[in-house]
């Protein structure tokens, strides 16, 4: 059997990608066809394959696939995967055997960045063998035809670099007139077991306990973001005409060398053919690490967080003031037309779809304000969708529709229009983590004028310090210069004299987004994208501040640590 897999990726929204920096992370599966998908329409373009891995039921594919990966849009996947039956390029040709669909996003936020689906096969064939599964799978639609297991691991221009230097000591005699004129060689071991030269250092002449330069390099370059892959050093001696003396090598990891100086950074240099003619050859000298320091040197370095342990809080919060209009008339904002989403819906699902990626349990509270409740009428400004207080969680997004959806017939639109006591509710659960476990996003939808803007000024610069960010979409024709005030972009918002400690909120209109064209998919991709667009710099902005550094991941995944604009390799 030669298996390969299909895949199908949403990853390249081209009218929108282009002014946002994007990070390239590496995709492992099983012989792929990688497919984007623009944001206007639905068809699938071929991106990429696999290679062809020969008679097994569980491949594990060396080709990789780099996608640039956006936080701020939802990127969508599938896999196919094939059994190979002659050498034509049709993929019709073959037997299809199971699919998995994904989003890049659920990869990325999910523990280890390691996400494992069930292959289900919607053909008719019989007898299909199936991926991680020794058995034959019926071919009866939907039925699960084993699991294909999908890795992502961050790759592009690494935004971590380090700062070392080395020294020698007793390195071999080369020069018949002098000592030596040693450097040092770096190289990047491949995943085929090549080498790849990374950095050469500078040549100090004649001596045999050289102390070399300090020099920074980017962590990519060194092992492409994995801690654990080899680093292989090779030690010279430098001649005018460009033959250079070999005088041996040691192997070592960027794991290892992180681990400071200590007994691990000493490293005998061996000539392996020295090594073969002499019994009582013992090295060609020592080389020793003398410093180190890395650092991160972009702040859009989100993914490692997501590699290691935040979790990421969603909740909405929806306006239900009589400004909207009365919900049973179209010219209301909440109208619900049996054609269209109104524009309360489009943003909620706009957002929702991209951030529910990256909140494990999917269960996200939704809050509504300005209404008149029953039974007995009394106005709320931070009241449960689901009509339940003491657990106002619904399940997953389509569940956070189906709770607002209710409440429009069951609450009275009201007012005023209070932000205050829903950035609250948010911020008393933020208050409680302070190890960088959790983040939490509040997505407020409004029509239009604060009337509490005192206190939600108050909020806010309480709020600027904990693990939180707002995020407030504008519905309407209504001016909002008291919302554009909220977001300190320009002035940092201040109250009471005191000055938020970093900008946290995000506000547009979404009338701004709408697409002239009635393309709704469109406008809810742009409206997604900049919204979100400063979610990633305040998440380490706040991490930044309060000395919150990244943790490895579990120790099955340890080899795995991101490197960097995000790509992924799939």
């Amino acid at each position: 059997m030669n298996s390969f897999v299909n895949m199908a990726s949403i990853a390249d929204f081209e009218p929108l990608a282009a002014a946002i920096p994007a990070t390239k992370v590496e995709i492992t599966v099983s012989f792929c066809v990688l497919y984007t998908q623009g944001v206007g329409n639905r068809e699938w373009r071929e991106y990429g394959r696999t290679e062809v891995i020969d008679n097994t039921l569980n491949p594990d594919f060396v080709t990789k696939f780099i996608l640039d990966y956006f936080f701020e849009e939802r990127q969508n996947l599938r896999f196919d995967l094939y059994d190979l039956d002659s050498k034509s390029d049709n993929l019709s040709k073959h037997d299809f055997l199971g699919q998995a669909f994904c989003t890049l996003g659920e990869v990325v936020g999910s523990h280890g960045s390691r996400l494992e689906r069930p292959l289900t096969n919607q053909t008719e064939k019989l007898n299909r063998l199936c991926i991680n599964k020794v058995f034959p799978c019926r071919g009866i639609p939907g039925k699960n035809c084993g699991t294909i297991i999908i890795k992502a691991e961050e790759l592009g221009n690494c935004r971590e670099s380090v700062l070392m230097q080395f020294c020698g000591n007793k390195l071999d005699k080369k020069d018949f007139f002098g000592k030596s004129d040693p450097f040092l060689v770096f190289y990047r071991s491949n995943e085929d077991g090549t080498f790849t030269i990374c950095h050469k250092t500078e040549v100090v002449k004649n001596t045999l306990d050289p102390v070399w330069q300090a020099f920074k390099i980017p962590v990519r370059a060194l092992c492409n973001g994995d801690y654990d892959r080899e680093i292989k050093i090779e030690v010279y001696d430098w001649d005018r005409d460009g033959g250079h003396d070999y005088i041996g090598e040691f192997s070592t990891s960027y794991r290892e060398l992180s681990k400071g100086q200590s007994q691990f950074s000493v490293y005998e240099v061996l000539n392996p053919r020295k090594k073969k003619k002499k019994k009582k050859y013992q090295n060609s000298g020592t080389v020793s690490l003398r410093f180190m320091s890395s650092h991160v040197t972009n702040p859009l370095f989100l993914l490692l967080f997501f590699f290691s342990r935040t979790q990421i809080n969603f909740t909405v919060a929806i306006d239900f003031t009589a400004s909207n209009g009365n919900p049973s008339q179209p010219t209301s904002l909440h109208y619900l037309s049996p054609y269209q989403q109104n524009a309360y819906s489009m943003a909620l699902r706009a957002v929702g779809e991209i951030i529910q990626d990256y909140d494990s349990d999917k269960m996200f509270p939704a809050l509504g304000f300005g209404a008149k409740l029953p039974p007995d009428g009394r106005v709320s400004h931070e009241f449960a969708l689901n009509g339940n207080p003491d657990n106002p969680y619904c399940s997953g997004i389509e569940g956070v529709m189906e709770a607002y959806y209710q409440s429009l017939k069951s609450v009275r639109l009201y007012g005023p229009t209070y932000f205050s006591p829903v950035i609250n509710h948010v911020a008393r659960y933020a208050s409680l983590v302070k190890d960088g476990s959790e983040y939490f996003i509040l997505l407020i939808i409004s029509d239009g004028v604060i009337s509490d803007m005192a206190q939600t000024k108050e909020s806010i610069v309480n709020a600027s310090a904990l693990p939180m960010s707002i995020i407030i979409v504008g519905v309407g024709p209504a001016e909002f210069d008291e919302m554009i005030e909220l977001d300190g972009d320009e002035i940092r918002i201040s109250s009471r004299g005191r000055f938020a400690e970093r900008d946290i909120v995000q506000f547009v209109p979404f009338r701004d987004y709408i697409d002239r064209r009635g393309n709704h998919i469109l406008s809810m991709a742009r409206l997604a994208k900049d919204v979100l667009a400063e979610i990633p710099d305040q998440f380490l902005q706040y991490m930044r501040t309060r000395g919150i550094k990244p943790q490895c991941p579990p120790q099955s995944y340890s080899s795995k640590l991101p490197a960097a604009p995000l790509q992924t390799q799939i």
